[in-house]
């Protein structure tokens, strides 16, 4: 090839693979492996004379060859497994295109990279008519030795995926499967193979019984079952292609009959009759059954069922006095206690809906979601009366309003409500930057907790720990399944649940057998020493964020209890899938399990066509526990809360299905395993957040040019939010200025922790953000501006050192602030813990909210002991027995190397 030529050919294909080349992410059944191995094996089938006539026909109808037509539909079956749309597909050519080396003998093979844009949903005849001007380009550029190019292009490589390509496609234009001399007779013999060059190649060719396929694949990423599945689909993609070429690729099937059925009707037969009721007529039955037994328990105080149900009758009579009216949406605003619980259960019986106000949640954002739901009345206690004293709205203190409403009807209420009407309103992170309020029922949160009953089995001598803040759905459960069941209710002490030491102790003294946790705390709480002390535990339950293997073994290794694994979103009345855990499992995915009773499960992929077992797609829930929508958000409703595509398919199916937005897919048994977001929500510590509502926000202030808030992890696996913050020019905000303007508007789980100011955010060649270019956050920057005033006594020394070693920091001021070194709630926990043990001082978990500064902590333990100087005593001891430990350490270690 003269140099002209190499250039031209060079210049072509620098073209063809310029940018970002697409890595293929088919769906396996193990973790790629950081080091390819190359073994393989095969799997084949047969495609019928009939179809490949048909697809033969197809192939001269459209200026085509047989080739380009397998290959766009096995470029079909990659998009529909991947739902990626630049696709890289490699083939060999016999690069003997020059009539001089026709009769030479020798090995002349050539590889060439195919590049198809599957871009927009076309029909198969047109992304042939797109394959077939690739194909021929390619085939007019085949001289550059692949090698050649690699080198030139000088790709990132991985010794986890080849280059350029991972999947390889080839038709063999081979003889006739005899060829006959005289005296001999050639057949062909197929070699077993145990190798795979790429993680898949498709090689077909030509019988005189149709066309034969076989199928190469990596088993360091698939099981045989796996890619039998994939043959079998693609051979209903090439019947259905051959049938219709002008249906569009996510429209083409690639299940059968049987495998579909399976998928939407064998998999969500979860048809339960239970009764019509609503939550606070299924607890006045219970009252009936048990009205002596301890219903709930706070602290020193105890209500019976009886006594219980009497203060919320009360309360419902004093409602309906003040001219409430059926399905009036009612705020709460309590810290958790008895009156909380009475508050709730005072409010269903007068016939309204519960809407929970966190307390801890700044002013402007309560004064938001009071705003909108226009409430009457307001539900608090008297100290929490200035958050709320600027609403014209009337305000009832469940405390010192108290003697006024025990002057009511200890009788329930006679109401007209229906299982249909509202039950609560929770409010749920909002990626415009506004929260949003699901809306749910009576309906479906009883039949969320009436299955609940039917599948873990509460009795009366069970004891239910309350600790999720009653702002998130968790504790619609906590609070109702054991007040249905004739169990004891216990509540944590306000901010209890960020305290792992405490909640230890509180489950031991109270003999608690059943509590939530979400991962992250669960990790936290598995930590604690005196863990052991929890034997009373029978059941605990996890949702909120995914369920590590790693976590699982660890819990089973600590704790003689059952452990649950649970997933849904607030919009379907708490949870709708569930998974009991088993000890000795060895699936490295902890499943979500199987539709709850009345559920349904799609997982479909972006035509909303159900994806194959083992393939991602967006997980839909359908069924009686779906939200009726979002509080005033008629176009947010529409938009998640679609018409149920087969409705007329499934004769149980219900007519609406919820967008999740949560990616899954189904093993082979059933089961659903959970794989992360499609979009930029994100859970935090089992906090669900909307990174768009954090940009909002952020971008509101005055200084701020552009903003983008990610997830991330650091060192020991805490998940974090950063923010990459790009200011005007020539009026930089300071950190602490964008913290406390967040602080103001946001619930302090969706502050970041870190922020990173930048010059420009990084974008790619199409101008989009390019995500993978922002820079790694520094903690070290992220300190708060000002003066760096190093330890000075033995008590800020300790505490600064302890701070560093949760923190992964080496150097802690004394006026750092503990959140603006990305400090979070669960490290809180682990901080106090430490404090408690060095100090020897019961410390309340806030007083580290309250003075996140090494100066502000000894502030508080020197006001516990009454005198500083015993502090600093007391650390002074410290410090000597830790350096004793360690010199004895080093002199154990000396001696046994000696």
């Amino acid at each position: 090839m003269h140099k002209s030529g190499f250039q031209t050919q060079l210049n072509y294909w620098q073209q063809k693979l310029s940018g970002t080349l697409p890595i293929l992410q088919l769906p396996s059944d193990r973790p790629r492996p950081t080091v390819q191995s190359f073994r393989g094996a095969t799997t084949t089938i047969k495609i019928g004379v009939d179809v490949t006539q048909k697809l033969k026909k197809l192939s001269q109808q459209e200026k085509a060859t047989l080739f380009m037509t397998l290959l766009a539909a096995f470029k079909t079956l990659l998009y529909r497994y991947t739902n990626q749309e630049d696709i890289c597909v490699g083939t060999t050519i016999a690069n003997r295109h020059n009539r001089d080396l026709e009769s030479l003998i020798g090995c002349f093979l050539n590889t060439l990279v195919m590049r198809t844009d599957l871009s927009g949903n076309p029909s198969f005849r047109e992304l042939l008519g797109r394959v077939r001007d690739v194909a021929w380009e390619a085939f007019n550029h085949q001289d550059l030795p692949f090698e050649l190019l690699v080198a030139q292009l000088q790709p990132k490589r991985d010794l986890c995926h080849t280059p350029l390509f991972q999947s390889m496609f080839v038709l063999e234009n081979a003889p006739a499967e005899e060829v006959k001399i005289p005296g001999i007779t050639l057949s062909f013999l197929e070699m077993p193979t145990a190798t795979a060059k790429f993680d898949l190649t498709l090689s077909m060719r030509e019988t005189e019984q149709g066309l034969l396929a076989k199928f190469e694949y990596n088993t360091d990423l698939f099981d045989a079952a796996t890619i039998s599945r994939m043959a079998a689909h693609f051979e209903n993609l090439l019947f259905a292609i051959a049938t219709n070429q002008e249906q569009r690729l996510g429209e083409l099937p690639l299940l059968s009959a049987a495998e579909r059925h399976q998928l939407l009707v064998e998999w969500n037969n979860t048809e339960v009759e239970y009764p019509k009721s609503c939550i606070h007529q299924l607890f006045s039955a219970q009252v009936e059954r048990t009205p002596d037994a301890v219903a709930v328990v706070f602290a020193d105080q105890k209500l019976t069922y009886a006594q219980l149900n009497q203060r919320a009758n009360q309360l419902a009579h004093y409602l309906q006095k003040q001219g409430v009216k059926p399905q009036t949406l009612i705020g709460i605003c309590a810290e958790r206690s008895l009156l909380m619980i009475v508050g709730i259960l005072g409010i269903l019986k007068a016939g309204c809906a519960y809407v929970p106000l966190d307390p801890d949640y700044p002013q402007q954002r309560l004064a938001l979601m009071i705003e909108e739901i226009d409430s009457p009345i307001l539900l608090t206690q008297q100290h929490l009366v200035e958050k709320l004293s600027q609403h014209q709205t009337q305000i009832i203190c469940l405390d010192s309003d108290s003697q006024q409403i025990k002057l009511e009807s200890p009788q329930n209420p006679n109401i007209n409500v229906t299982p249909d009407d509202l039950v609560y309103v929770i409010y749920t992170s909002g990626s415009t930057g506004k929260p949003k309020g699901a809306i749910n029922t009576h309906q479906a949160v009883c039949n969320r907790l009436l299955w609940m009953q039917d599948a873990l089995q509460l009795t009366s001598k069970d004891r239910v720990l309350q600790k999720t803040p009653f702002s998130f759905d968790v504790s619609v459960w906590e609070f109702f399944w054991p007040l249905l069941t004739g169990a004891s209710l216990v509540f944590a002490k306000p901010n209890g649940h960020r305290d792992s030491a405490y909640l230890v102790e509180l489950i031991a003294a109270e003999q608690i057998t059943t509590v939530h946790f979400v991962p992250s705390m669960l990790q936290v709480f598995l930590s604690e020493p005196k863990l052991e002390n929890c034997h009373s535990l029978k059941r605990v339950i996890c949702s909120g964020e995914a369920l590590s293997f790693e976590l699982q073994q660890r819990f089973f290794a600590r704790v003689d209890a059952q452990l649950y694994n649970l997933y849904g979103p607030t919009e379907a009345a708490i949870d709708v899938t569930w998974w009991h855990c088993q000890p000795n499992s060895k699936q490295r995915i902890v499943p979500i399990g199987r539709a709850i009773a009345n559920t349904q499960i799609h997982i479909l992929d972006k035509d909303l066509q159900p994806v194959p077992i083992g393939v991602p797609g967006e997980l839909h829930i359908g069924g009686v526990g779906l939200a009726k929508g979002y509080l005033h958000r008629e176009d947010l409703t529409a938009e998640k809360f679609i018409v149920n595509p087969f409705k007329d398919e499934i004769a149980t199916s219900s007519d609406r299905l919820y967008k999740t937005g949560d990616r899954a897919r189904y093993a082979a048994d059933g089961t659903i395993e959970y794989l992360g977001r499609i979009d930029f929500q994100v859970k935090i510590r089992g906090l669900r957040i909307e990174l768009g509502e954090v940009e909002a926000v952020l971008a509101q202030y005055p200084h701020v040019r552009e903003v983008v808030v990610v997830a991330s992890e650091d060192e020991v696996g805490w998940s974090r939010l950063v923010a990459y913050v790009v200011p005007h020019k020539n009026k930089t905000p300071t950190i602490a200025q964008l913290r406390q303007f967040l602080e103001s508007k946001l619930p302090n789980y969706m502050v970041p922790a870190v922020f990173v100011m930048l010059e420009a955010l990084p974008l790619m060649p199409n101008g989009k953000l390019n995500r993978q270019a922002l820079p790694a956050p520094n903690l070290e920057q992220s300190k708060l501006e000002g003066t760096f005033v190093a330890p000075q006594t033995a008590a800020e020394e300790v505490i600064a050192r302890i701070w560093g070693q949760v923190l992964g920091l080496n150097e802690i001021g004394i006026h750092d602030n503990f959140f603006e070194l990305s400090g979070h709630s669960l490290m809180v926990t682990q901080v106090t813990s430490r404090l408690r043990q060095v100090f020897q001082v019961e410390l309340p978990i806030r007083n580290l909210f309250e003075s996140p500064t090494v100066a502000g902590l000894i502030d508080a333990i020197a006001k516990i002991w009454g005198d500083r100087q015993v502090v600093e005593e007391i650390a002074q001891t410290w410090q000597e027995v830790e350096k004793i430990s360690m010199e004895e350490v080093e002199t154990i270690l000396s001696t046994q190397i000696n």
